[in-house]
């Protein structure tokens, strides 16, 4: 069994001999390869060269030899595609071109030019493919409507999502309009990445945890699993981070599994989901800014205690941070794989 038929087999919560492993935001700060390449090269033209996206996804997969790839790109390219540019303030955080507060904000937004804009995905996913062969995964990526949703409504990163939230309460016509077109959007564009050769979608709802638990339904799952049902081709990873609670809403999206941060008992969360339903996690991303013998402890408590267990894809509860150590990354590899 290669890494691929693994990390399938574990995405749909079949035995398999050792967990696969991969690692969200695998590319970054803590690789000096990335570092070299951000000398030369902006974030953003790294993220639309379709021959850079494609080394930098490459990148962590040469040094450890994951299971599975995660294309190099960004969420926030379905809302720039729809005719919201988005750039990096100077203190930290994202910086949105306009905010969406009415009707005609949300008419502004064009669906019918996704695909073409994002053109250089499908091409960075196609010569990934291509350099992964048939026997490590590729994963495909998009942010759910409702984390999209908080950065177009509040003008860019926030630290209440006070504008976002008053919309779902107070304007909900004009909140399920804006979800419906972000919603339109994101079908085509992981339809586009089915094309190109994903085997798997992770959806990150990064911001699905700050929502009060009757809203998690019908301001995110709902969309999710609207997304889920359009595209039956490929498996889908759901993300909540901090929404693990919310179980009855993440087994209705129709994900095969769900990723789980580290605030959580990974195996009480597979256990609330079901047989059919796979766990994604979730050490604690400060293990690997340690040491290597606490990086392989804490992978081996992990480990343990989801013995038995179909269903299990290793990863961290959250991406790597700039800290994270690659001799502790090694650990935690070495350490999975025995």
């Amino acid at each position: 069994m290669n890494s691929r038929e693994r990390f399938l087999r574990a995405v749909r919560s079949e035995p398999v001999d050792v967990p696969p492993v991969w690692v969200m935001r695998q590319a970054g700060r803590h690789l000096p390869e990335y570092m070299k390449l951000r000398e030369d090269y902006s974030f953003h033209e790294l993220v639309k060269t379709p021959e850079l996206a494609c080394e930098v996804t490459m990148q962590p997969v040469r040094r450890y030899g994951m299971d599975a790839a995660i294309i190099f790109s960004d969420i926030l390219v379905i809302p720039e595609a729809l005719g919201q540019d988005y750039s990096f303030r100077d203190a930290g955080g994202i910086e949105m071109a306009f905010r969406v507060t009415n009707s005609d904000d949300v008419d502004r937004l064009d669906v019918d030019r996704v695909v073409d804009h994002l053109s250089y995905v499908s091409e960075s996913l196609q010569l990934v493919r291509t350099e992964l062969g048939d026997t490590r995964a590729l994963i495909g990526f998009g942010g759910s409507p409702w984390t999209l949703a908080t950065y177009m409504v509040e003008g860019g990163s926030s630290r209440d999502y006070r504008f976002a939230k008053q919309m779902f309460y107070e304007q909900r016509e004009l909140f399920d309009q804006l979800m419906e077109k972000i919603t339109e959007a994101t079908i085509a564009y992981f339809r586009m990445q089915v094309a190109a050769g994903v085997d798997v979608i992770q959806i990150f709802d990064s911001w699905g945890g700050v929502l009060a638990p009757h809203t998690f339904g019908p301001a995110s799952a709902q969309w999710m699993a609207r997304i889920i049902e359009a595209i039956p081709d490929v498996p889908f990873i759901v993300f909540p981070k901090g929404g693990h609670e919310y179980v009855d809403d993440l087994r209705a999206t129709g994900a095969s599994c769900v990723g789980v941060s580290w605030t959580a008992d990974l195996r009480a969360v597979k256990e609330a989901l079901g047989p059919n339903i796979a766990v994604q996690g979730n050490l604690d991303p400060i293990v690997i800014e340690t040491n290597p013998e606490v990086t392989r402890r804490e992978t081996r408590r992990l480990l343990d205690s989801m013995a038995g267990v179909h269903g299990h894809v290793f990863n961290l509860g959250h991406g790597i941070s700039p800290h994270g150590k690659i001799e502790c990354i090694e650990a935690m590899i070495d350490e999975i794989r025995g």
